[in-house]
């Protein structure tokens, strides 16, 4: 598949069925393969001539690895084919129980999925009791009556909690309604309900218990309220609905892990050991401190595993974009010194053959000045000297006149 993507194969192509690689990757179980597809850029919710995107072919042949993938990817769970088939009804009928089990629990809406109907008026359940597929039909009953009698869920001492801690307004709202709990009951740490939705950032569950006249000043055994709570788990928008932002505090000091003494000068901010809360000696604030650090290190090198995990499964991390682009800078910059080197090159050679050519015309000059140069004389005087000899001898020559008899005459003195 990566020679095939390196060599620009189109991955988008379709059969006479319309189906594509990615259909074919994810009906056959092949999550590596299909990754490698995602990857190269195709259309995850590309359908085939029955309206079946990869998540219902990964469903109906019940490819739970593939289906984890498109759903990090992006698949929608409650997408509909021709015949309005969820994938849920498609591992409902085929009774894949673990993937209409992962199906259900991703979805935005795990009641909207059991009760949808396809164009056939059967819901999952229907269909699994038509094809007798009994895991499938039991595992729908018990998620039913958990749903509809919260108060009987033996395993749940505190069912409010659990449903503010996951976000279950449609739970929470039964049980406070019908009266089956108080709105700020107490669970065996001292916590409410409001506490669970702080903590976990359940925005619309925070909200509706604000709005029903949940008390947003009750501490729990910790001392700690909602606000507290949502400061300590970094739940920004928590503390904004419960009033207020925490206030940053700077240090230059370096944390020390090996320093006992650092966890003895500094508090925690928004911790537990603020002495308006509680009451601790400096002995247990110190290993308080010194436990909550160990864990922060803990968490740290989850999410590398975690970060790790995500880039192995096609995820792209700011860190990587940002590196990239300062790559891709560099890459940009040394191009232009290249581009730059190539032309003082050229330029030097340039040069260097006009000199050349200067050099020959020189020499050819040269050679020119040689032929044209007057011979030198064998008594070694110079052409223009004997010249100007000859010339004055002419007219010497010249002045002479012919003899014409006329008379001597001499004159002697006295």
């Amino acid at each position: 598949m990566q020679a095939l993507i390196v060599n620009g194969a189109n991955l988008s192509a379709q059969d006479e069925r319309q189906c594509c690689p990615a259909h074919l990757a994810a009906a056959h179980g092949h999550s590596f393969t299909l990754q490698s597809i995602l990857r190269s850029g195709v259309d995850i919710n590309s359908s085939d001539q029955n309206g079946w995107k990869p998540l219902h072919y990964a469903a109906f042949h019940g490819r739970l690895g593939c289906l984890q993938l498109l759903f990090r990817w992006g698949g929608t769970m409650e997408d509909a084919d021709q015949n309005g088939n969820f994938p849920a009804h498609l591992a409902a009928m085929e009774g894949h129980l673990h993937c209409f089990k992962f199906l259900i629990s991703k979805a935005s809406s795990m009641t909207g999925v059991l009760e949808t109907r396809n164009f056939n008026g059967e819901t999952p359940k229907d269909l699994a009791q038509r094809l007798y597929k009994d895991k499938i039909v039991q595992y729908i009953a018990g998620v039913e009556y958990e749903r509809d009698h919260p108060e009987k869920q033996e395993n749940l001492a505190f069912p409010a909690h659990v449903a503010a801690f996951k976000g279950d307004l449609v739970t929470l709202r039964k049980l406070v309604e019908n009266g089956i709990i108080n709105i700020n009951e107490r669970d065996d740490k001292g916590a409410t309900p409001l506490h669970k939705a702080a903590g976990q950032g359940r925005l619309e569950c925070l909200q509706w218990l604000l709005e029903m006249g949940a008390d947003y000043n009750i501490t729990n055994e910790a001392g700690e309220t909602p606000k507290d709570i949502a400061k300590r788990f970094a739940q920004l928008a928590a503390v904004n609905i419960l009033g207020g932002n925490e206030e940053e505090v700077d240090s230059d000091e370096e944390m020390d892990e090996d320093d006992p003494g650092y966890f003895e000068r500094h508090g925690v901010e928004g911790s537990t050991d603020h002495p308006d809360y509680v009451n601790l000696n400096e002995l247990e604030k110190k290993q308080a401190r010194m436990r909550a650090y160990k864990k922060m290190k803990d968490l740290e090198k989850r999410t590398e595993i975690a970060k790790s995990n995500y880039k192995q499964l096609g995820g792209i991390l700011e860190e990587d974009n940002q590196r990239k682009r300062e790559q891709k800078k560099y890459e940009r910059k040394l191009k232009e010194l290249d581009d730059q080197l190539e032309y003082e090159r050229l330029r030097r050679e340039k040069m260097e053959l006009q000199m050349d050519d200067y050099r020959v015309q020189i020499t050819h000059l040269n050679q020119c000045l040689e032929h044209v140069k007057p011979p030198v004389t064998p008594t070694g005087e110079k052409p223009a000297d004997v010249h100007y000899k000859e010339k004055k001898k002419m007219k010497k020559k010249t002045v002479q006149q012919p003899n014409t008899g006329g008379i001597f005459a001499k004159r002697i003195g006295k």
